[in-house]
């Protein structure tokens, strides 16, 4: 599908973005509710040749935003795909109201195509009836300038690679265990200027990676830990990604009981983010040095699955008491964050969906974080800005006497029903060097929609990637604006 600028043919529909407050084709019986932020409203053409006007509402003119324009690109998409339109331009009309400007930014361009491909992503793989028709072309304005065309390629990058997490946690588990997960990051970094390791077997056992292979135990796919190796500039800091992949997870011997467990198939949607942002930030060739740490299993039961009082003894010399088989993930995050500090690494950051009470705390549209103050505060001006929203959590000292356990150094999962996503936190952070600097993203809550709206679609959301990728990309452009300062007298 082509997202372009300049002169073509007279396209099918005419796209029409309205203000609550705006003015455009005031010859259209527009109600109030039409316009708001989401509405979406046809107006057909009377006889063939005549252009279908599509009217997508934003919302109040003073809360406009690139978020707001990609959600409107989405939710234009989308409407199109559903009625079967190929073709597609913009009113040129509109433009001064919404930029003030007769063209539109590179931002806006950029935030229109991400917008665009992902609101109508599509997820087919197990379905046999026909597929959407594709949209053939979308024209954004009538003048080409030669910023368009790199601009709206940033944001086909972007969708794509949030695309992959999409599709990574949408698979079945069957068609996405450990091994086949493992064979799909070989496939997607294949030639790509990365070095790619996999430890599996015995290598988990020489390196003590005790809590995954504790909790793998239960499957007959064995667990592995990927480690993805970049350096866009090997002088830069060296930050690793820590991401969940626990491909299903029916909770081990804690058994979950629900009527509909399928979504056992998202809790590895913090490796998908992980996957999604390297993928790129490889792409872009970002001046960064990079090490993606991904530890995957299943967490299933069987009889030589770990159970509630093993006790798991980690190299750093601290040892947990298992008392629930659910609690899983910080067990395999612990081995990635040790493995990242064994790889050098002193910036770290982990993102998994990890516990159910991040989103009691925070709903379902804001992922929460913890850890160092600069990185959390970065983390959330760039989901305020990017749609990947986050909030920061406490971390209360106090309160790791709550995950103490009388038969090791600390229990897997606090004595306290309270504050559980903060109790997970607390828990990873013990094994971080007091020298690294590390934030924790618990995405439970954001990793899936349960419908369609704006650019995301029922099912995976691909959360984290854009997070993380942006985060990398300012970190890496501070570095190169500090290089370039001049020396202190």
């Amino acid at each position: 599908m082509e997202i372009n600028t300049g002169t073509h043919a007279q396209a099918e529909v005419m796209i029409e973005l309205v203000f609550s407050d705006g003015e455009y084709a005031p010859s259209l019986p527009l109600s109030a509710k039409m316009k708001e932020r989401g509405g979406q409203t046809w107006f057909y053409g009377r006889h063939a040749g005549e252009q279908d006007i599509l009217v997508i509402g934003l919302g109040a003119r003073e809360r406009f935003s690139m978020e707001i324009l990609r959600e409107a690109a989405g939710n234009a998409g989308r409407a199109m795909q559903d009625i079967g339109r190929t073709t597609a331009e913009l009113n040129p009309d509109g433009f001064m109201d919404l930029f003030g400007s007769e063209a539109w930014p590179t931002e806006a361009i950029t935030a229109w195509t991400e917008g665009w491909q992902l609101g109508t992503y599509t997820f087919n793989k197990y379905k046999g009836s026909a597929k959407p028709k594709p949209i053939q072309r979308v024209r954004i304005s009538p003048e080409s300038r030669p910023e368009d065309g790199p601009a709206a390629e940033l944001g086909r990058m972007r969708a794509e690679s949030t695309a992959l997490a999409r599709d990574l946690c949408n698979e079945a588990a069957s068609d996405l265990n450990p091994s086949a997960f493992v064979a799909r990051i070989r496939q997607v970094f294949a030639g790509r200027n990365v070095k790619l390791t996999v430890y599996q077997g015995e290598e988990l056992k020489q390196r003590q990676m005790n809590g995954l292979l504790a909790v793998g135990a239960g499957s007959k796919h064995p667990p592995a830990m990927v480690e993805i190796s970049y350096e866009g500039d090997p002088h830069a800091e060296h930050l690793a990604l820590v991401g969940k992949g626990i491909t299903f997870d029916m909770g081990g011997m804690n058994l979950k009981d629900a009527r509909d467990l399928s979504d056992a198939r998202f809790d590895m949607g913090g490796a998908a983010a992980v996957i999604g942002a390297m993928d790129l930030l490889t792409r872009l060739e970002v001046k960064a040095r990079i090490t993606a740490i991904v530890p995957i299993a299943d967490n299933v039961p069987d009889g030589g699955a770990f159970l509630p009082s093993d006790v798991i003894r980690y190299p750093n010399g601290l040892s947990v008491q298992v008392v629930n088989t659910d609690a899983e993930g910080r067990l395999i995050l612990a081995d990635g964050i040790l493995h990242a500090l064994r790889c050098g690494a002193r910036h770290i950051i982990d993102v998994a969906t990890l516990t159910g009470a991040v989103g009691h705390a925070l709903g379902l549209k804001v992922a929460g974080v913890w850890g160092d103050d600069e990185y959390t505060g970065q983390l959330m001006r760039i989901g305020d800005r990017n749609g990947d929203r986050i909030w920061r959590l406490p971390l209360v000292d106090e309160d790791e006497e709550l995950l103490g356990s009388p038969y090791a150094d600390m229990a897997n999962l606090a004595s306290s029903p309270y504050g559980g996503a903060n109790m997970a936190a607390l828990f990873l952070r013990r094994f971080v060097d007091g020298k690294a600097r590390w934030c924790h993203i618990d995405m439970a809550n954001t990793v899936q929609v349960p419908s369609s709206r704006g650019y995301k679609v029922t099912g995976a959301t691909g959360y984290g990637v854009r997070l993380l990728a942006d985060f990398v990309c300012e970190r890496a452009a501070a570095g190169t604006a500090k290089e370039g300062l001049p020396d202190e007298a």
